[in-house]
């Protein structure tokens, strides 16, 4: 029997398999280490034995999508419609329904590298081609002469992540007009994962392509229960573009899951109504744990880099006096210290960014405390 090879491992997964094996302190991967969102835990209960379980309408139950809709119209002032959103079976589901949708054999994507790390094999899986353009760090702005040169013939969608993962920034209203300008030039649709939109720390609103003229009908925003309440487990999220890019999202989608975990999207739809100090007071926690790691390494003599939203902060190797292999640092940094980061060269494809480490700050003050304490002491070694 003849079968392709096996999918290379990950730095994610090395990673977290030394950290398991040293039992280090995990601060790589992202996800809370308790969680905050009763609430929805209880709605989720009751909608077991209050609603049907069985088959919801493909795109999504109705008072979701509404409840979606109204979340954003109320949080962000963004008018959507119903038929504008698909729900799917976590993010990652959505873009690549989106992917699929929306790219074909023969076809160019352009990432902004640092990216999520699901982007280039999705692109890849709909049989179409990278195109990598980096951010420019240490303030991963984006290099439009570099991505004015990367777009071809070929190229037909541009993917954005604001806020960034690893980066934690930003793309302001300015880049965006830019960018808009750029997508009406070359016909382009932008793919922007939105997924980290709750977690914002600058008091800002959150600003989608959705928002610009220019983008409003050439856009896909990428939504995520599991980021918004901080319960990743749960794989509840969503598409919003016009109606008809919509619809060609949800004939993809009903072909990779058809549908997502009713209960869980009864629960979804009741945490989407709750109050604004509800999120505001959600928010606040991690915003805490963020300043409580970033006074601890910035007091280790640690380089930390600005970051205005998601769970994560960055440090630069060589402001920190650390050499600027970032893989070689997380592997030494676990066998040594017992702590463990996410090397931010993962997140990326061609010519990588080398010079970064990524630490998740969504954990108790003790664990921020203990892993700070021995990082002090690994960068005094």
């Amino acid at each position: 029997m003849r079968l392709p090879p096996p999918p290379a491992t990950t730095v994610f997964d090395r990673v977290s398999a030394l950290a398991r094996e040293a039992g280090a302190i995990n601060l790589g991967q992202g996800f809370p280490e308790i969680e905050h969102a009763p609430e929805l835990l209880a709605a989720a209960q009751g909608a077991l034995v209050e609603h049907s379980n069985q088959y919801p309408p493909m795109r999504g139950l109705v008072p979701l999508r509404k409840a979606v809709a109204d979340f954003y119209k109320r949080e962000q002032g963004l008018g959507l419609e119903v038929e504008q959103i698909v729900v799917t079976s976590g993010a990652t589901e959505a873009l690549a329904a989106t992917f699929l949708a929306l790219l074909a054999p023969g076809d160019e994507a352009i990432l902004l590298q640092p990216f999520y790390d699901a982007y280039l094999p999705l692109v890849r899986r709909a049989g179409a081609t990278a195109r990598i353009v980096g951010l420019e760090p240490p303030g991963w702005t984006i290099p439009f002469d570099r991505l004015a040169q990367a777009i071809g013939p070929c190229t037909r969608a541009i993917v954005l992540n604001t806020p960034g993962n690893p980066t934690g920034t930003l793309v302001g209203r300015a880049d965006l007009e830019r960018l808009g300008a750029l997508c009406e030039a070359h016909d382009l649709i932008v793919i922007c994962d939105e997924v980290w939109e709750a977690m914002i720390f600058t008091g800002e609103a959150h600003l989608s392509p959705l928002h610009i003229d220019s983008l409003s009908e050439r856009s896909v925003k990428i939504g995520s229960a599991g980021k918004i309440f901080s319960l990743t487990g749960w794989k509840v999220g969503w598409a919003a573009a016009s109606p008809e890019l919509a619809a060609l999202i949800a004939g993809q989608h009903q072909f990779l899951t058809f549908t997502t975990a009713v209960p869980l999207q009864w629960a979804v739809a009741e945490g989407l109504a709750l109050p604004r100090e509800w999120h505001a007071a959600h928010r606040a926690r991690y915003a805490a744990g963020k300043d409580r790691l970033v006074r601890g390494l910035s007091a280790a003599s640690y380089a930390v880099l600005p970051s205005a939203a998601t769970w994560f902060v960055t440090i630069d190797l060589a402001a920190s006096g650390l050499e600027p292999d970032d893989e070689a640092v997380a592997m030494r940094m676990i066998r040594e210290a017992g702590v463990a980061a996410i090397p931010v060269s993962a997140f990326c494809g061609d010519a990588p960014e080398r010079g970064y480490l990524r630490f998740c700050f969504a954990k108790e003050d003790a664990t921020l405390d203990a892993a700070v304490e021995r990082l002090a002491r690994f960068r005094k070694s």
